[in-house]
């Protein structure tokens, strides 16, 4: 096969495989079609693969060999034993795994060029490019890797700020582009070499920097953040090795995780810049005037799981709305139980999700599917609001800021402004929560002191099985 028809061949199938992930892309936008669009883009990826193999006549596989079989036992292992509660820190994970890739796919480029194995077309270009990849890899993989002992819990979920952390991280930024700028102009080889140690470290270092100030409770656009990071790197990583299909990926994961963040932000009512450097749940404002207008005052009422059989027995319009809580105590099954039992009594369920519930972006979606609700039972939350007043009994179970009412009365609250599902506007509202602390973001919730919530204190799933157990004796009886 000569050069030319080889050529053609390798773009042809490089541009199948790009189709194939706009397609995948576009079918996981939908529940109905999600599973099909995931076997789709993976196709796409298998294509690419193969004739990327075979595009860089690869002299020895052994190598290859090792890392594709290793990477088939990590992920079979994960797709296995990894909880779905875990999710949020896996995907923080995949996500700082893709930017050590990228990093260190600019890195062999780099020394490729400089033992004179391969001979830089455009060295300005290449250079810089190569700086951008090694760049956004690294800031990407420390960030990640600081994202996932946040939602692990290795590290505490509150923002963590010290004086002077914007100078800091200013000063960091403009040595790290120094140093980029040192790498691209200078012909001394032992000149860039030092540049290049000093970038990586630099970008290391404004990973976790950059993520150490955003608190908790915005985790869910920290993961969309990264993961359009992880995109973009692999896009520049593609103009390093010269690679169409990679810089095509690239460009997908990264434009879809800006959209996603920006809807993130939209749903918090708040700018990205806001997410990055406000700290957000560090100490609360001090509050006077008519900042504490807004305020909610009284108790916590607990109740039984008894009485709550009690109140949800009676109940015609009933509304889940699940958090974080929900994935921690794995009740999601139990949840789908409850709604089956309230609809053989008659009564009509529906569950409101919000954006950003859970700790990562879709992930009260991830979990109910696991349980087979059926998606037509999920409604938005623009959707759900109207219809709240109407509401019997609103169940929320593990979330704090998505149903905190200080968001619309309390101008002295940091989540002020933010859209919430008025919950508060049920009849009676039921709370689970595991005990009386702040939920992951730091803040109280002021609707569990409103005259209409009632506290159903406990771990979540063992709390909903005391309600099934009395529907169940309901209906046996």
């Amino acid at each position: 096969m000569n050069p030319e028809t080889r050529e053609i061949l390798i773009n042809s199938a490089y541009i199948v495989a790009s189709i194939l992930f706009v397609l995948g892309l576009k079918m996981l936008g939908r529940q109905a079609t999600a599973r099909k669009g995931n076997l789709i883009s993976g196709i796409g990826m298998l294509i690419a693969i193969v004739v990327t193999l075979f595009d860089r006549h690869v002299i020895d596989y052994t190598w290859i060999g090792v890392g594709l079989v290793a990477g088939t036992i990590i992920g079979l292992v994960c797709a296995r034993f990894i909880k779905m509660t875990s999710m949020p820190e896996m995907v923080a994970l995949l996500n700082g795994f893709g930017g050590l890739a990228s990093l260190i796919v600019g890195l062999a480029e780099y020394f490729r060029i400089r033992g004179g194995t391969v001979e830089a077309e455009h060295p300005a270009f290449t250079s810089s490019v190569i700086f951008l990849t090694i760049l956004i890899g690294g800031i990407t993989f420390t960030g990640s890797i600081y994202a996932f002992c946040k939602l692990a819990e290795w590290l505490s979920g509150r923002a963590i700020l010290f004086s002077g952390q914007q100078l800091v991280n200013g000063l960091l930024v403009v040595l790290t582009f120094v140093s980029g700028v040192i790498f691209v102009i200078t012909g001394d080889p032992q000149m860039q070499l030092m540049a290049t140690g000093a970038f990586v470290v630099f970008s290391l270092i404004l990973g976790w920097t950059l993520v150490m100030p955003i608190g908790g409770g915005d985790m869910p656009v920290v993961i969309s953040m990264l993961n359009s990071l992880s995109g973009i790197a692999a896009c520049a990583a593609g103009f390093v090795i010269g690679n169409n299909v990679l810089v095509v990926a690239g460009c997908l994961v990264g434009t879809s995780g800006v959209i996603l963040t920006a809807i993130m932000c939209k749903a918090m009512n708040r700018s990205l810049a806001n997410v990055l450097f406000s700290g957000f749940g560090t100490a609360p404002v001090a509050s006077s005037g008519e900042a504490t207008e807004g305020v909610i005052q009284g108790e916590l009422k607990p109740i039984s799981a008894e009485d709550s059989f009690a109140v949800l027995e009676a109940a015609r319009q009933v509304v889940i709305i699940p958090g974080y809580g929900m994935a921690v105590s794995q009740a999601q099954h139990v949840v789908r139980e409850l709604s089956e039992m309230l609809e053989n009594n008659g009564a009509e369920v529906r569950f409101a999700i919000h954006p950003v519930a859970g700790r990562m972006p879709g992930h009260m979606n991830v979990l109910l599917a696991e349980a087979n609700v059926p998606y037509e039972q999920l409604v938005e939350m623009d959707s759900i609001n109207p219809m709240m007043p109407s509401m019997d009994v609103a169940i929320v179970i593990g979330a704090n800021d998505v149903v905190n009412p200080a968001a619309a009365r309390d101008k002295s609250s940091p989540i002020y402004g933010m859209p919430i599902i008025n919950a508060h506007e049920a009849r009676t509202v039921i709370c689970l929560k595991r005990g009386k602390g702040t939920g992951f973001s730091g803040l109280e919730n002021q609707l569990f002191m409103m005259p209409n919530t009632r506290m159903l204190y406990g771990d979540a799933k063992g709390s909903l099985q005391g309600v099934v157990s009395a529907f169940k004796s309901l209906a046996s009886g």
